[in-house]
């Protein structure tokens, strides 16, 4: 049996899904050059938020991208520095400087490898639909808010350019989608404001682009374990926010290609790209949901390819037509994110027959979610108080479903209960006051052939009614328990309180 690490190292012995056909391959060549041009300025602007030099983003997008094309377990799902890891490393560049970050991005990489060894993907099964759903609704809300600050204060030339921008994405296809209609938008507004002089904002705008590739090294840190006690609790923060998003963007690319991938390899992938990308001096990241949506979703990519060319396009990009690029207006990039946006929201589950027909509590953790990823701009926490929220209301639609119903013999010498529902820690509370321990004949008997105890709060719940009963000297008899919950009674009963 190989073992995750094996297996995401692992050779492609087959023929590569992107030699199929010239089609194909059309396809994920021009979907990489468009993420290539979209990776640019949120590299430089992640790289602003983190503090560090333009190159820093860039470099760690570049070596992401392509360190995960090979090791990652989703294809065509695009990695590269993202925000929601330059807001948890921001504070150690600021105040340790960039060799602590570096280092931090390292370790991070490592906590990711142990963690997908050790099989933290599984957990995704418990984030539930409505959770999911929440998820993308806010990305989609994300991503379109972080183009507004690119819409204030800026030329009235840039409404136009953004309106064209827009109308392109929208109409082009319908006349071919032979090449990727975001490429032919970005291209036309580059031209048209290039060549009629027009002054707007532009990729060159946000910083200097890198004019030779990154130089691997180790980080300049002492190697002490005064270094490594500073800087893990950054890269365990790091790690799991970099897992969570990744984890969730993999899903969300499975169900928008009806395709299953390795989490498991996908989670020790992010580790390795994220030691080989501390390594050539960058400051680490995880999966682009807006950039894989361009990817998957607007350009059409389903392999390999497109995510190592869009790490190759964007140093080709950045180091042979840096004056180029940074001629691109940000209109473009803009009317491409604000199209992103729109295909990204989940349209379907917001219309009032859907609303209607949708249990309330699913609506509600949808709404959570969505809230609390706007709020905090960080996708992990709104996954986690999603799946609490979703968690503490299934807990409470089901407290009350154990259903306790009694019948006397006709003697009444004896009384037989039968308990129906699940037993545990929320439902088993009401388990001790649905007894008559006065009223009842001295021989009561129990029969829970039709419930399951899942906790020790259950069992403990049936040592409680016993001890009533014992104490009016009544016997009580606990019949038909399944093999587990047989076992779990045998090992706790009157194990769970002090009898002293």
């Amino acid at each position: 049996m190989s073992s995750p690490l094996s297996a995401a190292l692992e050779p492609r012995m087959s023929k590569p899904d992107w030699l199929a056909s010239p089609k194909v391959l059309r396809t994920e060549v021009l979907a990489g050059l468009v993420v290539a041009l979209a990776l640019i300025p949120e590299a430089i602007s992640f790289s602003i938020i983190a503090g560090v030099d333009p190159g820093v983003g860039l470099f760690a997008s570049f070596t992401m991208a392509v360190v995960i094309s090979v090791v990652g377990g989703r294809k065509a799902m695009i990695s590269a520095a993202t925000g929601a890891v330059a807001l948890v490393i921001a504070p150690l560049n600021r105040e340790h400087g960039l060799g602590y970050l570096v280092a931090a991005v390292i370790l991070a990489g490592v906590f990711q490898v142990v963690l997908g060894a050790l099989g933290v993907a599984k957990l995704m099964r418990f984030v539930p639909r409505s959770v999911m759903v929440g998820f993308v609704n806010a990305l989609a809300v994300l991503i379109f808010m972080a183009q507004v600050p690119e819409v204030r204060d800026v030329p009235w030339a840039v409404y136009p350019l953004v309106v064209a921008g827009l109308a392109l994405m929208v109409f082009f296809p319908k006349v071919t989608r032979t090449v990727p209609a975001p490429l032919v938008s970005i291209v036309v507004l580059t031209v048209i404001t290039v060549a009629a002089g027009i002054a707007v904002p532009t990729v060159g705008d946000r910083g200097e682009l890198p004019s030779s590739l990154p130089v691997p090294g180790l980080p300049d840190v002492p190697f002490t374990m005064d270094t490594l006690t500073l800087i893990a609790p950054y890269a365990l923060a790091m790690a799991l926010v970099g897992l969570m998003e990744s984890l969730m963007t993999a899903k969300l690319v499975d169900d928008i290609t009806d395709t299953h991938s390795d989490k498991t390899r996908e989670s020790v992938g992010q580790g390795i790209a994220n030691i080989v990308t501390g390594f050539f001096g960058g400051m680490g990241g995880c999966a682009m949901i807006g950039q894989t949506m361009i990817n998957v979703r607007v350009s059409g990519a389903r392999t390999r390819l497109s995510t190592f060319l869009a790490g190759a396009f964007l140093m080709v990009l950045c180091i042979v037509f840096g004056p180029v690029v940074s001629d691109i207006p940000m209109a473009a990039l803009v009317a491409v994110m604000v199209m992103v946006s729109v295909a990204t929201f989940d349209w379907h589950s917001v219309r009032p027959k859907t609303l209607k027909r949708m249990p309330p509590g699913e609506t509600v953790v949808m709404a959570t979610t969505v809230i609390v990823v706007v709020a905090t701009h960080n996708l992990a926490v709104g996954v986690v108080v999603g799946s609490v929220t979703a968690m503490v209301i299934f807990a409470k639609r089901v407290a009350h479903l154990a259903d306790v119903s009694g019948v006397v013999d006709p003697d009444g010498t004896q009384v037989v209960y039968s308990v129906t529902g699940e037993l545990f820690f929320a439902s088993s509370n009401d388990l001790v006051h649905q007894f008559d321990y006065k009223g009842d004949p001295d021989d009561v008997v129990i029969d829970l052939s039709g419930t399951h105890i899942w906790d020790a709060s259950s069992v403990a719940a049936l040592d409680a009614v016993e001890t009533k009963y014992a104490r009016r000297g009544k016997k009580v008899t606990v019949t038909g328990l399944n093999e587990p919950s047989a076992h779990m009674r045998r090992r706790l009963a009157g194990q769970l309180t002090d009898s002293h």
